[in-house]
């Protein structure tokens, strides 16, 4: 199976910027648990979008975003060190909330699950 130019990329940025953000980031806003869950890099590979996913409250999600947002700058330039290309993709941070979605589903499927087996022991 073989991987295109962009995917390749992507995966080393995805690296990159997971070491960067839970070791050398220094704002107090940024802690907990922070994972990037994907990067999307365009065919052209001037853009990437991160897409990350936060623990948390809503309110830490937010301050940990904006945290990011604010380190944006200090975080392009240290994968441009770190990723070697010729023109290094403009970069935006997205909050995947698709581990959220997930749990949020296997409570549902678990409730619908408990619902069926007491109404199999009512028979």
């Amino acid at each position: 199976m073989e991987f295109s130019r962009s995917e390749r990329v992507a995966e080393e940025i995805k690296k990159a910027v997971s070491h960067i953000i839970n070791n050398e980031i220094k704002d107090p806003r940024v802690s907990g648990l922070i994972s990037v869950t994907k990067v999307e890099v365009t065919k052209d590979l001037r853009h990437a979008k991160i897409f990350l996913s936060i623990y948390g409250e809503e309110s830490e999600k937010q301050k940990v975003f904006e945290g990011l947002k604010n380190a944006e700058g200090f975080i392009r330039k240290e994968l441009a060190h770190r990723v070697r290309m010729k023109f290094f993709p403009e970069i935006s941070f997205k909050i995947d909330e698709s581990i959220e979605y997930g749990i949020h589903i296997y409570k549902l499927l678990e409730e619908v699950q408990k619902q069926e087996d007491n109404g199999n022991e009512d028979r």
